[in-house]
């Protein structure tokens, strides 16, 4: 398949109006905005923040999300503990919402992220348009992320019986919304369009006559 870069058609996206201008120009007549021909330092932001929200996932899925102190003692649970209480209560809607949003949607989206990083530094130009759909998935299912964050703070509010039960956040909590809030920057600061401009280089290259210098 055959498309043409922004680069090609000599033309510039406002990042924030998203209003087209011509290269020459350098503010956004609509906004006022600063233009730029693609998300300044995109790769090097989103690939910390991906690591980032990596390093935080492991206490998050480690350390215990929601602690429950009653008169019977204390009892701490991890993500996959009120996952596997869920289904083993008969209530597996619940426990199949919660490990999707928790578990599977934070690793899916690491996995793509660093997929399509991947695809850019090592040019496999072949692959942008699935990059793309796979891109603009994560970015629609990214603002789910915090289900699990809600359900701890609900159940925390409504769940206090003075001396006999209280139910408090675990430490994974601010480990994990700390690696959602990572992820969903890490997202935004991707330029997707990278994963053309990759394909457009090795049109260049191979449009030069062997022994011609390319200035």
């Amino acid at each position: 398949m055959r498309w043409i870069t922004d680069i090609e058609a000599g033309r510039q996206l406002c990042l924030h109006c998203r209003k087209l201008h011509p290269l020459t120009v350098r503010t956004c007549d609509r906004c006022g905005s600063t233009l730029h021909q693609r998300i300044p330092h995109s790769l090097a932001i989103t690939w910390s923040l991906a690591i980032a929200a990596t390093i935080f996932l492991i206490p998050a899925n480690l350390l215990p999300m929601m602690v429950v102190r009653s008169i019977a003692g204390e009892d701490a649970g991890t993500i996959m503990d009120g996952v596997i209480y869920f289904l083993e209560h008969g209530e597996a809607g619940i426990g199949i919402v919660i490990f999707t949003a928790s578990v599977f949607v934070p690793f899916f989206k690491l996995t793509v992220l660093f997929y399509l990083l991947l695809n850019i530094h090592l040019k496999r130009a072949h692959r942008a348009l699935f990059g793309l759909k796979l891109f603009r998935i994560i970015h629609f299912i990214g603002k789910w992320s915090m289900l699990d964050i809600f359900v701890v703070a609900l159940m925390v509010g409504l769940v206090q019986f003075k001396n006999l039960a209280t139910i408090v956040t675990g430490p994974a909590a601010a480990a994990f919304m700390l690696a959602v809030v990572a992820t969903m920057f890490a997202t935004e600061h991707f330029d997707p369009r990278l994963l053309f401009d990759t394909e457009l280089e090795q049109r260049k290259r191979k449009s030069i006559p062997k022994g011609e210098a390319h200035v």
